[in-house]
């Protein structure tokens, strides 16, 4: 790690160092009303002053119950997940959510660029990312990329837990990487302006996708094989090291499942905060965010264990690990990175380092990738 990463971080409010962290700061200028609100020791303002992103969130079903939950977060925006079964299903998925704002112009708006998670900011809106988890939309014509932006989609992973034409996925028994099909499709997303993602792309495929690639990528929704090994949804220190080094940010997801196990006891938001601190030793702060892979009111209100745990069973690999309940209660409502800036706080996390982390690496990836 450089030495503009090796500074101690200091407390959010109190000040001082938590040396189990071994964390950096990267001395940035805290000028925005957030930073303001945090040096005064108002956790609070902070947060309300804060561009926050959630790397990978969806509804159950976007109503008004959603809508409460929505403003509820703080977020100013999402990275969506939409149906990609095939082209028709996915332009289908973006006409609706054309639809969608046109009706509730008032809450939503699609992002198209870095700016707009701004604009649905001040204005107290949700700023939702168009964003598929597979490229099965493609059909196999690296077209239907160019197709699918003009459209509003900004985003899409590469493959999802099995290959597809473009790779292999995380749970697939062969380890083989990018396709020559995959290289030209990693090719015309750099060219046409869409962020690739390998959240649930193989070991090599993420490699690949990260070499290849002439622009910054993400992995959205992840967590550290450090803290979890064996799961096929984690990433290793070197993919992660590698997403750095090309000026990628990876999105820390809040599945309890995903990130637990404890191997002494239970997996609770000191877990998580656990992956975060990994992921920003491996990478440093600039290149770590937060994701949920849930929905912005969380799985708890609505889901049981006979709709949600049991036909994954049969859906995933018994390497998955799926468990019943699959969430932490404190990340499962609305307020959950509220919750969670305490936690970093208590730990000794800077106001700066906590800004970047809400969302200021997403907004400064996204402005990488598609502009202002």
């Amino acid at each position: 790690m450089d030495t503009t990463r090796r500074d101690a971080l200091g407390g959010l409010i109190a000040g001082g160092v938590v040396a189990s962290t071994g964390l950096a700061s990267t001395g940035f200028a805290m000028t925005s009303a957030a930073a303001q609100g945090a040096a005064s020791g108002d956790l609070d303002a902070f947060f309300g002053n804060t561009v926050v992103i959630d790397a990978l969130s969806f509804a159950h079903q976007w109503d008004d119950d959603e809508w409460k939950a929505a403003q509820a977060t703080g977020y100013a925006g999402i990275v969506t997940s939409l149906d990609r079964r095939d082209l028709k299903t996915a332009i289908d998925e973006l006409v609706d959510w054309r639809r969608r704002v046109a009706e509730h112009p008032d809450r939503y708006l699609i992002a198209l660029t870095s700016e707009d998670f701004r604009k649905a900011k001040s204005s107290g809106r949700l700023a939702v990312m168009m964003n598929f988890q597979n490229a099965t939309m493609l059909e196999g014509d690296v077209d239907n990329v160019d197709a699918l932006h003009a459209l509003g989609m900004r985003c899409f992973q590469l493959t999802y837990n099995s290959r597809n034409r473009l790779g292999d996925g995380c749970t697939e028994r062969t380890n083989a990487g990018l396709s020559d099909f995959g290289l030209e499709v990693v090719e015309r997303m750099n060219n046409v302006g869409v962020l690739i993602d390998l959240s649930h792309s193989g070991r090599q495929t993420t490699l690949d996708g990260i070499s290849f690639s002439s622009k910054p990528v993400a992995i959205t929704h992840s967590m550290a094989e450090a803290l979890r090994p064996g799961h096929p949804r984690a990433k290793t220190d070197a993919q992660m090291k590698a997403l750095a080094d090309k000026g990628g940010v990876m999105g820390v997801a809040a599945l309890g499942y995903f990130i637990g196990p404890d191997p002494g006891g239970e997996t609770t938001i000191e877990t998580y905060a656990d992956h975060i601190e990994h992921a920003v030793r491996t990478m440093g702060i600039e290149h770590v965010g937060l994701s949920t892979d849930y929905p912005l009111r969380g799985i708890g209100s609505w889901a049981t264990r006979e709709d949600w745990y049991e036909p994954r069973l049969k859906s995933f690999k018994p390497s998955y690990d799926v468990k019943w309940p699959p969430y932490i209660p404190s990340l499962d409502a609305p307020e959950r990175f509220r919750t969670l800036a305490s936690v970093l706080d208590r730990r000794g996390w800077k106001a700066a380092d906590l800004e970047r982390l809400l969302g200021l690496n997403w907004l400064r990836l996204f402005r990488d990738v598609f502009g202002a």
